[in-house]
């Protein structure tokens, strides 16, 4: 395994300021410690797992990852093996985890928009040995089938079964019911690789991060506990993606740390998050910010559904911005509270849950067990107000899989991960987002966060999306860029928009050109991806009304 990871001398350093951290034994196993050991507890009844229709109990998810454990113990998959998950948020993938993890194995969800290259690039880079996958996600894995180097066998959710015999898969529903029903934990070293998960691919080619056998424990036994104080009466709720460190600490780890609930939704659309709210009796809601504002967008959502069971709402993956935080707190009496997490880091280490209100417009405070800070460009502690590179640690911490380049960028000489992002924060001590580094539009000498500008056209009544970015320019540099999709049935001129904004953010900051479109590109959890207008800003002009404000170019 250490061929995979990075040298030691370029891992972060990692700090167990909490006393939870410290009672951990040298070995465990994630199932054992949020399974197994509630059911001997005489929790076996209580339920684990809500999905639409579904109750599925502590004893009942147990079982059924036993057997599949077994079942795929006589496959061959040892401990250290990689198994992908392709599939949406159902059962079937807790279930798979925790068979995955009891075995000793490495557990690798991938996202369920990852195209055929990508699928084949993770898999190899993984060296998976096996792959579950949903059948309705599994038309891109054909494609990509045979550029699979090391996948020995593909596990098939739902579907024909004689269909899918004929070309060689297995079926999960018979392999589920084939294990027996007891399987022994593989206990393993608390630094040893339990986790793979693969990066959105916002900034480029999706990048392993690896996560310890430890953190599975610590991010309930800090967030969970310090942050979202949960109790066994919480039922937690959302729509993350198991792929990202987001969705899969939600629903893998936090709630059957505390013997709570978790609550699936395969797909999110505004109405169904309503419904499952009300049905499952939610009380910890965890969403992107974009899914708050489409919610926000439904009419007589208030009126409809009854929200009463909720008593904490938390965002993050990109700014929730104040607007949305006011609005969905006029709507529905309840606060938003933002925070900031990265996939690499494992889950969010700076929130505005740790206080008893949120700051509206910022991501809020250290989660207990970390330190954060914003660093200036000669590597001093910025002063309150002034933008600086984000940098973080605690018991997470950045480990590319495979990727020793990265590594060193991903870490500063003294141990401190850099999160990637421009901050700043304010005399209270709350931390503000800018800009991710990469989105960073420096322009005559100024640094613009994108999100600012975006911000301000989302105001706009007719916008209903909006996405910003840097272009060359050959006076300032770059200029900002906006792409903006307007509300059906709108008409507005890309001039009029870019005056809607004079008066409202300094000029310096101001879109020198607007390009009206019918969509953005956003990951499966919301993220705006900038990458991929920035490739087609270089390749070619969009298929977009464009136009510059010729009196700001001066």
């Amino acid at each position: 395994m250490s061929d995979y990871l990075p040298p030691r001398d370029l891992w972060p350093t990692r700090i167990y300021k909490l006393p939870e951290f410290a009672a951990y034994p040298e070995r465990f196993n994630p199932t054992e410690e949020l399974l197994e050991k509630p059911v001997a507890a005489g929790r076996g009844d209580r339920p684990a797992v809500l999905f639409e229709d579904q109750r599925i109990s502590y004893a009942q998810l147990l079982a059924q990852a036993n057997k599949f454990g077994n079942a795929l113990r006589e496959l061959g998959i040892k401990e250290g093996d990689r198994v992908l998950l392709r599939t949406p948020s159902i059962p079937p993938a807790l279930v798979a985890n925790f068979a995955v993890l009891k075995l000793g194995g490495i557990f690798t969800p991938i996202s369920p928009l990852f195209s055929r290259a990508e699928i084949a690039h993770v898999a190899n880079d993984a060296e998976a040995v096996a792959i579950v996958v949903h059948t309705a996600l599994l038309a891109e894995l054909e494609a990509a089938r045979e550029n699979l180097k090391t996948v020995k066998h593909i596990i098939v959710v739902g579907g024909d079964p004689a269909a899918l015999k004929s070309k060689g898969y297995l079926l999960y529903s018979e392999l589920v019911q084939s294990g027996g029903p007891t399987l022994a934990p593989v206990r393993r070293g608390r630094e040893d690789v339990a986790v793979l998960l693969y990066t959105s691919g916002t900034t480029g080619r999706p990048k392993g991060t690896a996560h310890l056998v430890e953190e599975t424990l610590i991010v309930p036994d800090s967030f969970g506990k310090y942050g979202w104080k949960v109790t066994d009466n919480d039922i937690i709720g959302g729509s993350a993606p198991l792929a990202f460190g987001a969705g899969y600490s939600t629903f893998t780890t936090i709630p059957f740390r505390f013997g709570a609930a978790a609550s699936l939704i395969a797909k999110f659309e505004p109405d169904k998050m309503f419904e499952t709210i009300q049905k499952h009796r939610i009380t910890v809601l965890s969403l992107a910010p974009t899914a708050y504002r489409k919610m926000l967008q439904l009419p007589d959502a208030e009126k409809k559904y009854d929200l009463s069971s909720l008593r904490v709402c938390t965002g993050g993956g990109e700014s929730l911005t104040a607007a949305t935080y006011h609005a969905w707190k006029e709507k529905f009496g309840l606060e938003i509270f933002e925070g900031l997490g990265t996939t690499e880091m494992m889950y969010v280490f700076v929130s505005n849950v740790v206080k008893d209100h949120a700051q509206p417009g910022s991501f809020g405070q250290a989660v207990p067990g970390y330190e954060i800070k914003a660093v200036n460009e000669d590597g001093k502690e910025a002063a309150p107000g002034e933008i600086g590179r984000f940098l973080a640690r605690g018991p997470t911490g950045t480990l590319y899989w495979r990727d020793v380049d990265k590594q060193r960028h991903a870490v500063t000489a003294d141990g401190w991960n850099r999160a990637g992002d421009f901050v700043y924060a304010d005399p209270e001590g709350y931390f503000w987002f800018v800009s991710r580094e990469d989105d960073i539009i420096k322009s005559s000498a100024y640094r613009i966060g994108p999100e600012e500008i975006e911000m301000t056209l989302a105001t706009h009544p007719g916008v209903a999306d909006v996405g910003v970015i840097g272009v060359p320019d050959p006076v300032r540099g770059q200029i900002a860029k906006a792409f903006v999709v307007l509300k059906p049935g709108v008409t507005a001129t890309s001039e009029e928009l870019i005056e809607y904004c004079k008066d409202k953010i300094a000029r310096y900051k101001l879109p020198r050109e607007v390009a009206l479109v019918k969509e953005l590109p956003r990951t499966a959890t919301g993220k705006l991806l900038r990458r991929v207008l920035r490739e087609a800003e270089t390749q070619t002009a969009p298929s977009a009304q464009s136009a510059t404000s010729a009196g700001d170019r001066k």
